[in-house]
């Protein structure tokens, strides 16, 4: 019974939205309205406000991180699946019509949650990446791909392993439309001059 409520608990959890909530409080655009339409850090960004962006990528890490803490601490033999279902929660929340994100602020919360090696080993992965290449997608494929790895190095072939590898493969699914991008030259880099999102008011 501990270990349904500690997923389901999770779960619901990985359900918030905060790029939604956050545009909300802030009186903007629902990302799900303008750029890629996914309700993520990244497309909230171009909504103009960094501290929109910044908070949701805070929040969306944040619950991906207390989500498997709470089960390490009260239920840790729940931890594994606690912490699949609140990334699950993320790309198919509850709240929102199982309409979410791509999972990549989530997942790194999740794998700090895991070990906090984990999770930096991932994060700087990704942020070399964008730094020499300017593309958050690529940087965020490469990042899943190798999270496995690390995972094994440090935690071997167990639980968590099967959980970031089953995060990995999604992450990669969620990305099947940047991978067409990049493969066609067409994706847009870090910094990029976007078309402007429209105003709330303009809903």
């Amino acid at each position: 019974m501990e270990m349904a409520i500690a997923v389901i608990a999770a779960y619901l959890l990985g359900s918030i939205s905060f790029a939604i909530a956050v545009s909300k409080v802030m009186a903007l655009p629902d990302p799900r309205s303008y750029g890629s339409k996914n309700p993520g850090a990244t497309n909230v960004l171009r909504s103009g406000s960094r501290a929109a962006a910044i908070g949701t990528l805070l929040g969306d890490a944040l619950k991906g991180f207390v989500a498997v803490w709470l089960a390490q601490r009260y239920v840790p033999e729940a931890a594994p699946y606690a912490a699949l279902a609140a990334f699950l929660g993320h790309l198919f929340p509850l709240f929102h019509a199982f309409q979410g994100g791509k999972g990549v602020a989530t997942a790194a919360g999740v794998l700090f949650g895991i070990d906090w090696r984990l999770g930096l080993g991932t994060v700087a992965t990704w942020i070399i990446i964008a730094v020499f290449l300017r593309y958050s997608s690529l940087a965020a494929l490469i990042a899943a791909v190798f999270a496995p790895f690390f995972t094994a190095l440090l935690l071997g072939f167990g639980p968590f392993f099967a959980v970031v590898l089953i995060m990995a493969a999604l992450l990669v699914w969620r990305h099947k439309e940047n991978i067409t991008r990049l493969m066609a030259g067409t994706e847009s880099r870090i910094g990029a001059k976007k078309t402007k999102a429209p105003s709330a008011a303009s809903r």
